[in-house]
C-alpha cells in the first residue's frame, strides 16, 4: 500500500463530510454544536431573491449526474403565479457503483433537512419531499429521527424560528425502481402512479409535482447549500475549477487497498484518488474504469491525468455523472462487467419506449453468446447498431446510460470481444445461459 505525498494529502476537502466522524453526528444536539441549523437563521434574514442570487454567484451545480446550475434552475421557478411550489430531493440512488448519498444521509442527516428548508425559503415553497430509495431502510430511519427532531426544535412546521415562514417536510421511500431517479418517473410515484417518465416540454419548473411549479434537486445538492450561505460564493470558489466549483464526494470501489468515500476539490485526477486510497491492490494493474457510475463511458489508463470535473471527463469523451468511480484492473474482463451492467439496464427499464426495452433486452442475449463462445464477428456491428438506435431515441437517459459501457468497451477493448468470439479466452458463461438468447 503506497502513502499519499503532502501534496496529495491536501486535495482532500472535507465539507459535506467533515461531521461524519463525529459521534452521534446525526443528532441534532452533535448538529448544532457543529455550526447546525446557523445558516438556516443567516437565511431567513436575507431576501429569497438574494439567496437564489448567491446560488448563482457560488457556480454550484447539480451533483446527481448531469451538472445543470443549481442558481439558474431555482430561478425558472416562475413568483406571483398563485400556484403553491415544492422542492422535491432525488434520494433514489440506485445506480451500480453510486453511493455518495447514502452516508451523506445516514451520518448527516440534519445538513440535508438545513438545505430543504433554506432551498424552500428560496424557491418560496411551503412543502418539500425527500423520495429515497426503498431499500434505504437505515437512511430512511435517520432522515425521518432527523425530521422530528427538527419540528420539535421550531425548525419546520409553522413560522419556522418566527419568520413567518411556514414548511412542512415529507421523507417518502420508494419502491426500489432505478426508473424512479429520472425526475419526472419521481414526480409521477411521488403522486401515486407507476413510475415512468414524462414528456418533456413542460419542465418541472412550471408543471412539476400535481402539475405546479417544482424544483428537483440531487442530496448532494441540497446539502451543500447551507455551507454556501455560511462561507459565501467567493469561499465555495476557492474549491475546484473554475467552471466546476467547489468539492465533491468521489466514491471509490474495485481493485484499490481503500475502497471509500473521497471528498476532494473538483479536477483532481484519478492518479491523485488512487494514492489516497492507497494505490492499486497488489498484483493488481489498471485496465479500465467509470467516471461517473456504470451510466457513464469507461475510461483507460491513458485518462489517469484527466480532472476529474464537467469539463474535464466530458473533453476525454466521458461524462463525470455521480462520480462513482469503479476501478478495475487487468484481472478484469471489460466484456463481462459490460454484461452485468447491461443486465441490470435491461431488468430496471420501465418499458415504456421500444429502443430501451427491445434493445437492452437484446443485448444481453448477444452478450450472452460472445461470453458462452458462440458469438460471432457481426455480433459486434449488431452490438453497435442497437446502441445506435437506443442512443438519442429513449424516452429518458436510462437507454442512452445503457448504451456508454457497450460503445466505450468496443472502442478501447475490442480485442477482448475477439478473443471470446475466436476461442483464446475460455467461456465464462455455460450454454445454460443460451436458453432463448437465439
Amino acid at each position: 500500500m503506497t502513502t499519499p505525498r503532502p501534496e496529495t494529502l491536501a486535495k482532500l476537502t472535507p465539507v459535506l463530510t467533515k461531521r461524519w466522524l463525529s459521534p452521534d453526528a446525526w443528532r441534532l444536539g452533535t448538529y448544532e454544536k457543529l455550526d447546525g441549523y446557523a445558516a438556516l437563521r443567516k437565511a431567513l434574514k436575507a431576501h429569497p431573491d438574494d439567496l437564489i442570487q448567491l446560488i448563482k454567484d457560488s457556480g454550484l451545480r447539480g451533483r446527481g449526474g448531469a451538472g445543470f446550475p443549481t442558481g439558474l434552475k431555482w430561478g425558472f421557478i416562475p413568483q406571483g403565479d398563485g400556484k403553491p411550489h415544492y422542492l422535491v430531493v432525488n434520494a433514489d440512488e440506485g445506480e451500480p457503483g453510486t453511493c455518495k448519498d447514502l452516508p451523506l444521509m445516514t451520518h448527516d442527516p440534519h445538513s440535508l433537512v438545513e438545505g430543504v428548508i433554506i432551498a424552500s425559503y428560496a424557491i418560496r415553497a411551503n412543502r418539500a419531499y425527500i423520495y429515497i430509495r426503498g431499500e434505504a431502510v437505515h437512511a430512511a430511519r435517520r432522515l425521518r429521527s432527523a425530521v422530528d427532531e427538527a419540528y420539535a426544535k421550531g425548525y419546520l412546521g409553522r413560522n419556522v424560528l418566527g419568520s413567518g415562514f411556514d414548511l412542512d417536510l415529507v421523507v417518502h421511500s420508494g419502491a426500489g425502481a432505478y426508473i424512479c431517479g429520472e425526475e419526472t418517473a419521481l414526480l409521477d410515484s411521488l403522486e401515486g402512479f407507476r413510475g415512468q417518465p414524462r414528456l418533456r416540454p413542460p419542465f418541472p419548473a412550471t408543471h412539476g409535482l400535481y402539475a405546479s411549479p417544482t424544483v428537483v434537486n440531487n442530496v448532494g445538492t441540497i446539502a451543500s447549500v447551507p455551507y454556501i450561505v455560511l462561507g459565501g460564493a467567493d469561499w465555495w470558489k476557492t474549491m475546484g475549477t473554475e467552471k466546476s466549483s467547489g468539492p465533491m464526494i468521489y466514491s471509490l470501489s474495485g481493485r484499490i487497498a481503500n475502497p471509500g468515500q473521497y471528498e476532494c476539490s473538483m479536477g483532481i485526477t484519478l492518479r491523485e484518488l488512487i494514492e489516497l486510497a492507497g494505490g492499486m491492490k497488489p498484483g493488481h494493474n489498471l485496465k479500465f474504469w467509470t467516471p461517473g457510475g456504470s451510466s457513464t463511458p469507461l475510461l483507460t489508463a491513458e485518462h489517469l491525468d484527466v480532472p476529474l470535473d464537467f469539463e474535464g471527463v466530458a473533453g476525454a469523451g466521458s461524462i463525470l455523472g455521480t462520480t462513482a468511480t469503479q476501478i478495475f484492473s487487468d484481472q478484469d474482463c471489460p466484456v463481462y462487467a459490460t454484461y452485468r451492467w447491461l443486465e441490470f439496464y435491461h431488468h430496471e427499464s420501465c418499458g415504456k419506449c421500444t429502443p430501451c426495452r427491445e434493445g437492452n433486452y437484446w443485448m444481453v442475449r448477444v452478450y450472452r453468446r460472445i461470453l458462452a463462445g458462440q458469438g460471432t464477428h457481426e455480433d459486434l456491428d449488431t452490438l453497435l447498431d442497437t446502441c445506435d438506435n437506443i442512443l438519442g431515441r429513449s424516452f429518458c437517459g436510462l437507454g442512452d446510460g445503457a448504451t456508454s459501457s457497450v460503445t466505450s468497451s468496443l472502442k478501447y477493448f475490442k480485442q477482448d470481444y475477439l478473443d471470446y468470439i475466436e476461442g483464446r479466452t475460455a467461456p465464462k458463461l455455460s450454454d445454460k445461459s443460451l436458453v432463448g438468447a437465439h
